[in-house]
């Protein structure tokens, strides 16, 4: 595992630096903060034309597709200069991080030869539609189904299903879709992954309002949606297969700028309980404490869990990632509010526009959920890390 950077990789760190400090004091000042969702999609969108063109989108990608072929150290050092110069949430995530990758991994070479570059660009969105009504954690039993039909302009999938939390629908172009192709296919078997353009007629988003007045989720429906044959990454049949590669680049290089955030956040706990005297109080510093340890931890795993994967190996660590963060962060949430006090209670403006800590708090309820919930990773930690039997599934 590397812990160290040479001077190269430094002078890297610089130029990225640099040119986000530029951008994010200049032209993009509003944008410096900004969460994952949330409003100003219009600027959010020049954001990730600005990245395309400066060639700082998809860095690790190759350079015929957009990128810049960077090594992973270079990838991890952009990560982090991203995150720490506040850089806003990436409407481009679903593209840069997930789909991406994915193409690189199981597409064909026209595949990557049409989607890829115009992500690498900031021109084109997308959404991940997996998650179902009836189909969450257990994600083999969805039910979204496709069929292929031959028509004049050659054959075409037919899509027909409901998908639900989808992140970024509203603002997408593409998504890509787990669906089941094999009439009568049950669990793993029979489903295929597709590419579906979002601007049809037979696609209906809507959002999924929520307590705090916000809309950051979707409900996306399709009806006779429809998609080009060869639109189906991987073989037809081998969609969980795909699905799966997918699911462990969020394992990737963004773990290091999730990690700065969450620094961030806990540098404004301590700045609250220094501003009230809390710091003062022997168990806000322990639990203060106990937030730095596991986050010091967090990063060694991850750092353990890349370099794993640049050697093709997976890692301990790729197990018991999700569980670890998503069970700190809850905790620093709650620490959040007993730092703020009745403070954490009031919203700053109307229509709950909360500020950093209460939204932290609010925020980290969901993270043992989405994602896989913690319950559900620790039967994968059981079955595939340790070897124990299977859980006993009802039919």
């Amino acid at each position: 595992m590397k812990l160290g950077f040479t001077a190269k990789e430094e002078r890297f760190r610089a130029e990225a630096a640099g040119w986000l400090q530029g951008q994010l004091s200049g032209p993009f000042r509003d944008l410096r903060g900004l969460l994952m969702q949330g409003g100003h999609a219009q600027r959010r969108r020049d954001w990730e034309r600005a990245l395309g063109a400066a060639g700082w989108s998809c860095i690790g990608w190759p350079e015929a597709y957009g990128g810049r072929g960077a090594t992973l150290a270079e990838q991890v050092i952009f990560a982090e200069e991203y995150a720490r110069a506040g850089a806003p949430g990436r409407l481009g995530y679903m593209g840069v991080e997930l789909l991406g990758p994915t193409l690189l991994a199981f597409g064909t070479e026209a595949q990557r030869r049409r989607f890829l570059p115009p992500i690498a660009r900031g021109e084109e969105l997308w959404c991940q539609g997996y998650s179902e009504p009836n189909a969450g954690s257990d994600l083999a039993s969805v039910r979204t189904r496709a069929v292929l039909e031959e028509r004049a302009a050659g054959p075409e999938w037919v899509v027909n299903g409901q998908k639900t939390w989808t992140s970024f629908a509203q603002f997408a172009d593409w998504a890509f879709v787990l669906c089941r192709t094999e009439e009568g296919s049950r669990g793993h078997r029979g489903l295929s992954y597709l590419l579906i353009s979002m601007h049809q007629p037979g696609v209906t988003v809507r959002p999924i309002r929520q307590m705090t007045g916000g809309a950051d989720f979707n409900d996306t429906f399709l009806v006779d949606a429809r998609t080009a044959a060869e639109n189906v990454v991987g073989a037809t049949g081998d969609g969980w297969k795909v699905a799966m590669g997918t699911l462990s680049f969020e394992r990737g290089v963004s773990t290091l700028a999730q990690q700065m955030s969450f620094a961030n956040e806990l540098r404004t706990i301590v700045s609250m309980a220094e501003a009230n005297g809390l710091i003062h109080d022997p168990q806000i510093r322990q639990r203060l404490a106990h937030a730095h340890i596991g986050l010091r931890l967090m990063r060694y795993s991850a750092l353990r869990m890349l370099s794993s994967a640049e050697a093709g190996k997976l890692s301990n660590e790729a197990y018991t990632y999700k569980i670890f963060w998503a069970s700190w962060r809850k905790k620093l949430g709650v620490l959040a509010l007993d730092v703020l006090g009745p403070q954490g209670e009031i919203a700053a403006g109307a229509s709950y526009e909360w500020e950093l800590l209460p939204r932290l708090f609010l925020g980290s309820r969901a993270d043992t959920i989405y994602g896989g919930t913690s319950q559900i990773q620790r039967n994968i930690i059981a079955e595939r890390a340790l070897g124990l039997p299977r859980e006993s599934r009802s039919s």
